[in-house]
């Protein structure tokens, strides 16, 4: 489980078929295999650990075809900079919204525009996702946690502030560029029971 507050970048420095290995800032020490870490908001699961540069680690984390088929992860190339959260620990501040790491799909990015300090963001998500996302509603984009600005069918927007614009790889996307979506969970569930009580 996740909260979609990054905390820290990570770089690709190994492909090989499914198996990635990415620099992160967290200390070698500090993992256990088995581990979760959300990899651009997919929820990977860490199979070995090195020490890399500095105080920081390799992690190794293998791909399944569900997850290559649904995220951007299988266009990356060595070099790619990449969001990463840790699992949310037991007391942590819930800072974000809840988030699960399984990505349902790609958003498109339409455009991209000043909005004072921040950067407005129009996305088209997948016909069969939009449903699913509400004007001031959460979302996760590349794993970062934020706040629907309007939905019009299957376009919506987000305003990113220029803090998150720094600290994360939204400030490098422009239009065209695939972004990985996951769609409130809350908002899943509430679809579910009313088809459910529609029957």
């Amino acid at each position: 489980m996740f909260t979609g507050i990054v905390s820290g970048t990570g770089t690709l420095t190994e492909k090989c078929g499914s198996r990635l290995v990415i620099e992160t800032p967290y200390k070698p020490e500090s993992f256990e295999e088995g581990a979760s870490v959300a990899c651009d908001g997919c929820c990977l699961t860490v199979v070995d650990i090195a020490k890399g540069k500095g105080s920081g680690s390799l992690l190794h984390f293998d791909l399944s075809n569900e997850t290559l088929d649904l995220t951007t992860l299988g266009s990356w190339g060595v070099g790619q900079k990449i969001n990463l959260e840790r699992a949310l620990a037991l007391g942590q501040e819930l800072g974000g919204h809840i988030v699960t790491g399984h990505v349902d799909g790609r958003a498109k990015i339409v455009s991209r525009n000043p909005d004072g300090d921040s950067i407005r963001f129009a996305l088209e998500a997948p016909s069969e996702l939009a449903g699913f996302i509400a004007a001031k509603g959460s979302i996760a984009l590349d794993g970062v946690s934020l706040t629907v600005n309007e939905v019009d069918d299957s376009l919506f927007g987000v305003n990113i502030i220029p803090y998150t614009l720094s600290h994360t790889t939204l400030g490098d996307q422009q239009p065209g560029d695939l972004v990985n979506l996951e769609v409130d969970l809350l908002a899943r569930y509430v679809a579910r029971l009313g088809q459910h009580e529609g029957r």
